[in-house]
């Protein structure tokens, strides 16, 4: 059996995501998105497709601050950091993970090609190395995660803290484990080599038995960011890279990275406007982590959208009569032009959309008395809450609580509907967080690891 063999095992459909065939549901969605909140999950959404980038030398750190809206003050080794690349408008070109693995050494996640762009521009000491092809990445996310790793590396893991990372062995192999998600549960990321990638996988799969863990296939995947509160890249927006033609040339080189912007559908009332589709972090809620102590791509721009302050971040919770009867239109008969679906999907994902296997991005208008005051993005039946919710970026002015504002369903062109939505605490997600869970809590699976401790 090979290594996609070992991860599609149980799975029943599937979809090419740029090079990779991907398991789309394995038990179903309902069951696998609930895994994180009752058992846990394993997910390999990630694995094969993420750029994963080093980038090591003197000028390392430097290079980081100078395109980067983050500082890294006291970024030691160990740590692990969120970081977003913007371009000269404020707008996010990129935003992923940077763990600091060794000195004058970070690996991140999500960055590249972006960061490679850079790097590859610079007269910095720096040195870039993509490591895309050489490292495995699987999520195990959910209340019985650190139990589940724990059996299966046969160590203590309960000292890595939220944002932390460190090495581990499972299977008799090397395994870096990271302490974060986008589940909004305890979760964690494991990283080794790729020629380890079915041994490292068998072994957590058979230690989290006696756990409930169930194996998360893309659709749940795509379902966790909204109702988690963490507006995604190439998910809840799609990135302005071949607006520049420099960056756009560069990209091209990269095909197995590009696809997500190479080729755009582009869904929902929005219709073809790119611009409002475009996000700042800022639009995103990530204002609080601009440092504007030092000199960054976009700095200006987001200076002044600082300073305006005019954005927010919301939940949009969906009315439940309107939803259905968006469905309901399906069945008017013959001479009746129905509404675009809103049951054929339980995330507003769309796979394959086009001719050229790029990537889908679904907006829609948030209107206030008719006026428009920004987008809903990435709808999401919401299993957990039984709610249709979706991530609302608008006008500050309407993001109170309990406002009531509607979003507009439907192509234009097509048949439409406003659907009633209310703001609603956002993250939405209203369970223990990850970055807040005290593990200690959580029971040690060796008895004479718990016992040394006492």
């Amino acid at each position: 059996m090979t290594t996609d063999d070992t991860i599609a095992e149980g799975a029943f459909t599937f979809a090419h995501l740029g090079p990779v065939l991907a398991p789309l549901e394995y038990t179903g969605w309902r069951r696998e998105i609930l895994s994180a909140k009752e058992t846990a999950h394993i997910g390999t959404a990630l694995h094969g497709v993420s750029p994963v980038y080093d980038v090591s030398g003197p000028d390392a750190l430097k290079l980081l601050r100078s395109v980067a809206i983050n500082s890294f003050n006291n970024f030691e080794v160990g740590q692990i950091r969120h970081a977003v690349l913007c371009n000269d408008k404020g707008q996010i070109l990129a935003d992923g993970v940077i763990a600091h693995i060794d000195e004058d050494t970070y690996r991140t996640y999500w960055l590249a090609p972006v960061l490679e762009y850079y790097v590859v521009n610079s007269d910095l000491d720096v040195h870039g190395t993509d490591q895309s092809t050489n490292e495995f990445f699987f999520q195990v996310a959910g209340l019985r995660s650190l139990e589940i790793l724990e059996a299966a590396s046969g160590e203590d893991l309960h000292d890595i803290r939220f944002g932390r990372h460190r090495m581990t062995s499972i299977a008799g192999v090397p395994v870096r484990i990271l302490r974060l998600g986008m589940a909004g549960t305890l979760g964690y990321e494991l990283h080794g080599a790729m020629a380890d990638t079915e041994k490292v996988y068998n072994a957590i799969w058979e230690a989290g038995q006696e756990f409930g863990l169930v194996k998360q296939g893309r659709v749940s995947y795509l379902m966790q960011h909204t109702e988690a509160g963490f507006p995604n890249i190439n998910l809840h927006y799609p990135l302005p890279w071949y607006e520049d033609p420099d960056l756009g040339a560069f990209y091209d080189t990269r095909p197995q990275f590009n696809f997500y912007n190479k080729y755009r559908a582009l869904v929902g009332s929005v219709g073809d406007e790119l611009e409002p589709r475009f996000v700042t972090p800022f639009q995103v809620g990530w204002g609080k982590m601009v440092d504007f102590n030092h000199d960054f791509i976009g700095k200006a721009a987001l200076e002044r959208e600082a300073a305006a302050d005019a954005r927010a971040t919301v939940t949009l919770v969906w009315n439940e009569e309107d939803v259905a009867a968006i469905y309901a239109s399906q069945f008017s008969g013959r001479d009746v032009e129905p509404i675009d679906p809103i049951d054929a999907r339980p995330v507003d994902i769309y796979f394959n959309p086009n001719d050229n296997a790029g990537w889908a991005y679904h907006a829609d208008w948030v209107l206030a008395d008719g006026e428009r005051i920004g987008t809903s993005v990435l709808r999401t039946h919401s299993v957990y809450y039984r709610r249709m919710i979706s991530i609302g970026l608008i006008d500050k002015a309407h993001s109170a609580q309990g406002t009531e504002l509607t979003v507009l369903w439907g192509r234009p062109g097509g048949p439409q509907k406003e659907v009633r939505v209310t703001v609603d605490r956002y993250p939405f997600y209203d369970l223990p967080n990850n970055s807040k869970i005290d593990v200690e809590t959580i029971p040690r699976r060796h008895a004479d690891v718990a016992a040394a401790l006492s």
